[in-house]
């Protein structure tokens, strides 16, 4: 007879088809969330250099130029050989062009020449030497600008809140509406903006669930408002507009609009929700677990129960078999 606690022949711990595979992945996994949250803020911090930080140091710099420059043309009875000239106590080079600009002015550009070639003309000049004054140095600049900004969004949002700030923002409106095609692309983004800056959490906090896209099968949701009135009045009950969000990117979905009988609302929070959508539901929240790990101890011993009943039911089977025989 076989022993029945021998293991059959070859038998062994299970091993991974594919452990150079397996591990890979796993390295992927861990390495994947940090190396994309710095690739996010490296892009959002390239974007703020090359759309905000270099145009308004551009401007900042022209503005600079234009009110300090001190480019002369005016000066006559010089040598056309001699460089250097004094006017009213204040030395003055001479430029191939016949302009004079200060001497510290031309002495600092031609100490500090960089990579591009020298300027030609007194308002080059100028511009290679504001550039090179010390705020206008990029980690004087950046804080600087970002403060400013940052205070610069402060007092529009004090004016805004004001009653005066909301005529002239409706002003500004009706103005917009009434050009053919800025306003179709203005009313868009005006409508995505006010979905993330605006203040009304309560309507954008709430995850359901919904079957769809057929019976059975339940897809997660994000409740965005109450949708048609005239949806509403042909179901004669309440209904909602969700987005149904795709996996892995939430912001790729479809928006629905369904009866609110027919949703299921969830316990947990839009950022669990965003992780169990982006991990392709891998990532479950903790209390979800905990609540089904509950149910599942709470349900192991009627299984316990159930697998000593069965070998005494086999066994009493048996018998009524033999003594039947």
């Amino acid at each position: 007879m076989m022993d029945a606690t021998r293991k059959p022949a070859g038998a062994g711990p299970k091993r991974s088809a594919h452990p150079f595979r397996s591990a890979v992945l796993r390295g992927m996994g861990l390495l994947a969330p940090p190396l994309l949250t710095i690739v996010i803020f490296f892009w959002v911090a390239s974007t703020i250099q090359d759309y905000v930080l270099e145009p308004v140091s551009t401007w900042t710099r022209n503005t600079l130029v234009y009110f300090k420059k001190d480019v002369r043309t005016d000066i006559e009875g010089v040598d056309p050989n001699q460089r250097m000239v004094m006017v009213e106590g204040r030395a003055y080079h001479r430029l191939d062009d016949g302009s004079f600009i200060p001497q510290h002015v031309y002495d600092k550009v031609r100490k500090n020449p960089g990579t591009d070639p020298l300027p030609e003309t007194g308002n080059a000049y100028y511009a290679r030497y504001v550039q090179l004054l010390n705020f206008m140095k990029p980690y004087y600049r950046i804080p600087f600008f970002l403060s400013l900004f940052i205070l610069l969004l402060y007092l529009l949002g004090k004016f805004m809140a004001a009653g005066m700030g909301r005529v002239f923002y409706n002003i500004f409106e009706q103005g917009i509406h009434r050009l053919p095609l800025i306003r179709n692309v203005y009313s868009s983004v005006k409508q995505v903006s006010d979905f993330f800056f605006s203040e009304r959490e309560i309507q954008f906090t709430r995850v359901v669930a919904v079957e769809y896209p057929r019976k059975g099968v339940w897809s997660l949701g994000f409740v965005t408002g109450q949708s048609f009135r005239d949806i509403r009045a042909a179901v004669n009950e309440p209904v909602l507009s969700v987005l149904m969000a795709t996996s892995p990117m939430p912001m790729t979905g479809f928006t629905i609009t369904v009866r609110k009988s027919e949703t299921v609302e969830l316990d947990i929070t839009v950022e669990q929700a965003i992780q169990f959508i982006i991990s392709c539901g891998v990532v479950v929240p903790p209390h979800q677990l905990q609540q089904m790990q509950d149910e599942a101890q709470a349900q192991l011993p009627q299984k316990l129960l159930a697998s000593e009943a069965s070998p005494e039911a086999a066994s009493g089977q048996q018998q009524v078999t033999g003594s039947g025989t």
